[in-house]
């Protein structure tokens, strides 16, 4: 071989590599908890079934189109897609959990689950998006072509469903107080950054659609003295003197939300927020606005997502 040849094959070697590195890739995470294991949950707005028992019903139930929804997406825009569900890598990850810590319920085991599979898929590619296994693609638009993920992670900031004001907090408890809100993981956030002598000032961030790259993910530094952050989370709901009053102090919890609200403000991690379109928020109204790329079924009323897209041909 001669020496032309040689340097030609190793440049072809480096193109490869440098292909499969700089890839994009979507992925989702389907778990079917054990209903034994399911949080005792408040309903949907205007419902009475506890939302841990609609959306293991549900899920199951639109299982295979949810998938193919994500599956098409992928495909029509050109990058991989995966999905992970409850195999033996999540009962290992379940089980390291529990063992490490025991307070942290399965649900809240699967939300940190997704964010460790995203730092392990940035080993292999540049561009991520994760997309809830409720997070539905109703578009072609390609994600990738118009977030520029060098600029920022793209995600939804919860901002207009937070109560900051302290003294409403009080019948927000007694009416719709949940943990899993975003009134609450605000709160719990502020007490966290406090407690590390910063503002308290913080959005929170929903994470079920997330546009990120390998630099920002490495930024956000989730993983960074994890263990400590938990200590600070089990000492803020325990603490009998808590600056808070216990109204407040009732909402603190151990949740990704959280965490990751907490990462973004302590590392000054650059953001971009996601629009409407991009993350339409289906909760208390179901309705879905033509312009939408992707839907983001909270309330698990995957029939009327299902309908309206085949009603629109799309």
């Amino acid at each position: 071989m001669s020496l032309t040849n040689s340097i030609s094959l190793q440049d072809c070697i480096f193109s490869i590599a440098y292909f499969n590195i700089m890839t994009k890739v979507i992925y989702s995470l389907y778990i079917d908890i054990p209903e034994e294991e399911l949080d005792g949950c408040i309903p949907y707005y205007g419902e009475k079934e506890s939302k841990s028992i609609k959306t293991k019903r549900e899920m199951k139930k639109y299982y295979d189109w949810l998938k193919q929804m994500h599956i098409n997406y992928a495909r029509n825009i050109g990058v991989d897609y995966k999905l992970f569900e409850y195999d033996d890598d999540f009962k290992n990850y379940k089980k390291w959990f529990i063992d490490k810590y025991p307070e942290i319920t399965t649900y809240n085991i699967v939300n940190f689950y997704k964010i460790h599979l995203m730092y392990e898929l940035s080993k292999q590619y540049e561009d991520i998006l994760y997309l809830d296994f409720d997070a539905m693609p109703v578009s072609n638009n390609n994600f990738f072509d118009t977030w520029d993920l060098t600029k920022g992670i793209a995600i939804l900031t919860n901002k207009s469903h937070i109560d900051t004001n302290l003294h409403n907090m009080k019948s927000f408890m007694k009416y719709t107080g949940s943990v899993r809100s975003p009134t609450a993981k605000y709160w719990n956030c502020r007490a966290l950054l406090l407690e590390s002598n910063m503002s308290g000032k913080n959005e929170v961030y929903n994470t079920g659609i997330i546009g990120i790259n390998r630099y920002h993910l490495k930024k956000l530094n989730y993983w960074n003295k994890f263990e400590e952050l938990i200590q600070h989370m089990k000492f803020l709901i325990r603490d009998k003197n808590s600056m808070f009053p216990t109204h407040i102090q009732k909402l603190f919890g151990f949740d990704n939300e959280t965490i990751w609200s907490y990462k973004m403000e302590i590392n000054n991690v650059s953001v971009q927020y996601l629009t409407e379109e991009w993350h339409h928020f289906m909760d208390k109204w179901t309705y879905i606005p033509k312009n939408t790329n992707i839907v983001h079924a909270i309330n698990k009323n995957f029939k009327y997502v299902k309908d309206w897209y085949e009603k629109n041909n799309l």
